[in-house]
């Protein structure tokens, strides 16, 4: 198994009520239905307010390599992606468990 884990930092000025983070997040938070591969999602807000704590997490766990692939191919990720590209920037684990 595969364990895909995403932080996303809001950029500066953005607020996590604007419109298009709202869509942003609804997007996310429907891709653990649409994507196959995914045997495992959840998604949501950081709680915490400390000053290196990033805003928003995804983490989500496939069966191998291929499938992290076709996960991150597939229609509804690229199109979720896109969206968080113009108001946030994020990191990214994989790692084997």
């Amino acid at each position: 198994m595969i364990r895909h884990l995403v932080l996303f930092k809001l950029n500066d000025g953005v607020r996590r009520d604007e419109p298009r983070v709202t869509a942003g997040e609804r997007a996310f938070r429907e891709l653990g239905g649409l994507v196959p591969e995914l045997e495992f999602w959840e998604c949501g807000w950081n709680v915490s307010d400390r000053p290196i704590a990033y805003d928003f997490a995804i983490t989500s766990a496939v069966a191998d390599a291929s499938a992290l692939q076709r996960y991150l191919e597939h229609p509804a990720h690229q199109a979720g992606v896109a969206q968080w590209r113009e108001f946030a920037t994020w990191v990214i684990a994989d790692y084997e468990f």
